[in-house]
């Protein structure tokens, strides 16, 4: 399993994933019928512990896996209560910076049974807080420029585009296995800076790729295979419940999901990343493992218990 190799050994021995991005509220209202603009349905709201490098460390832990998170919480009711809510669920917020004036971010969502509907990410907090988030990188807890961090890292794009273009060319991420993704379509483009890096695999969904080509693809194979010729040293494409596909220099492999009835959306893609990842780090050669991370997606979006 991957280890940081920070000069705090006790401390870097203790995680399996870094997952580095938003750690937030996620509050979501979900109706059991289809859903349109304007519509006025009953249904359920949730507060859940969310943001992406949330959903990534929760999943790593259902797969056995210690996570911790490099993110920004307030100190606030809020934030106190998401804190003892990421102890409760197995993931390490010991390294988080906590503000006495950001508040604790927030997702706001609404989905039907046709999907998503409508989102807001409030992740001003984590924006502000800036290259704060890295001080152990950076520090010596986990790692520093002279020594930098060698475990794997899970990076979210809800960081600012400033903040993600110094991560890309930093000596302190040097040594990392990165393993990258957008918050949403709307952020695809600050992964840029990645595109090009030696040591970055990303993880898109199709208009994501499209948006960081420039152009559009009918299948995740030709989207895999496009963003590796613009220079990826490794991208794995999801479409829905159509074929995935994993491309690099060697080449390009391409899986169908298994057919659900999707109950939950949000989180989905989270829950596929960090099904791949764990299934990487048991040493799952790439086809299995991008079926195993398809079978945990579907598993996830019908809302059945984790296997």
């Amino acid at each position: 399993m991957g280890r940081g190799s920070g000069q705090d050994g006790g401390m870097s021995e203790q995680t399996d994933i870094l997952c580095i991005g938003s750690v937030l509220w996620d509050v979501i209202g979900r109706a059991p019928s289809p859903m349109r603009h304007g519509s006025d349905v009953p249904g359920r709201i949730t507060r859940l512990p969310g943001g992406v490098a949330m959903n990534i460390a929760m999943a790593l832990g259902r797969f056995g896996l210690r996570p911790r998170v490099l993110t920004a919480i307030g100190r606030d009711v809020e934030g106190e209560e998401l804190i003892a809510a990421c102890e409760r669920l197995g993931v390490d917020t010991q390294l988080a910076y906590r503000s006495e004036d950001l508040p604790t971010d927030v997702y706001m969502a609404v989905e039907g049974t046709n999907g998503l509907i409508a989102a807001i990410a409030d992740a001003h907090s984590l924006e502000a807080a800036g290259s704060k988030i890295l001080q152990p990188l950076t520090g010596g807890v986990l790692g520093s420029v002279e020594r930098p961090y060698a475990g794997r890292v899970a990076l979210d794009g809800n960081l600012t585009p400033a903040l993600l273009e110094e991560i890309a060319v930093s000596a302190a991420f040097a040594a990392a296995d990165l393993r990258v993704a957008p918050a949403s379509p709307g952020k695809a483009e600050r992964l840029l800076p990645f595109l090009r890096h030696p040591r970055a695999m990303l993880y898109v969904n199709l208009e994501e790729a499209g948006l960081l080509c420039q152009q559009v693809f009918d299948t995740s194979e030709a989207a895999a295979v496009g963003l590796v010729s613009r220079g990826a040293a490794r991208a794995l494409v999801t479409d829905g419940g159509r074929s995935a596909s994993d491309a690099s220099a060697a080449g390009v492999i391409s899986a169908c999901p298994p057919e659900v009835l999707v109950t939950r959306v949000t989180g989905a893609g989270d829950t596929f990343m960090a099904a791949h990842m764990a299934a990487e780090i048991s040493g799952m050669p790439h086809e299995a493992a991008l079926n195993r991370a398809l079978q945990a997606a579907a598993t996830y979006v019908a809302g059945e218990p984790p296997a």
